[in-house]
């Protein structure tokens, strides 16, 4: 299930910050401190009062414990367009946890009125995360060259979108 974040996924925050690629692409640090892993968290409760969009923790529907966060963000809302993100602690990764919250945040994401395209950009070699876009429903429109700095270095990404019917 999507949820809030709160200060218990900590955990999730260190988890995710073991991951050599994870603190590349956005705002957590490798392997981060308690206090760097609870800043994170609260940074991803202050996306929507910033204008930036919206970001869930995806949590274990039993157990409630955050095993994965994703955010839909609204820049381009204006144009009718958001792009969304996710990342599953890697030990909960491979049991179609981000397939199913990535269904969910789109779901989610039709209720906003303007918006009527979602982008996912994906680096070629990321085959998990180009199953997830496939399982989620969205479509490969293409490889954008040299794209976006990661890690100091520019990267090639594939755009892979889906559209309000």
């Amino acid at each position: 299930m999507l949820r809030g974040f709160v200060d218990d996924d900590a955990h999730l925050a260190v988890e995710l910050g073991q991951d050599p690629y994870v603190p590349l692409i956005g705002s957590l640090p490798a392997a981060p401190t308690e206090q760097q892993a609870l800043e994170w968290i609260q940074r991803q409760r202050g996306r929507l009062t910033e204008g930036f969009g919206f970001s869930f923790a995806i949590a274990d529907v039993e157990s409630d414990d955050a095993v994965g966060a994703i955010g839909l963000w609204l820049p381009n809302l204006s144009a009718g367009r958001a792009t969304a993100g996710y990342s599953v602690a890697p030990a909960h990764r491979g049991r179609g946890i981000a397939s199913n919250a990535l269904k969910a945040l789109t779901t989610f994401a039709w209720t906003i009125p303007d918006l009527h395209r979602i982008e996912l950009y994906i680096e070629p070699w990321n085959h998990g995360s180009i199953h997830v876009a496939q399982a989620s429903g969205y479509q490969r429109e293409g490889l954008l060259r040299s794209h976006q700095e990661i890690g100091g270095t520019r990267r090639d990404m594939l755009l892979y979108a889906t559209t309000r019917h």
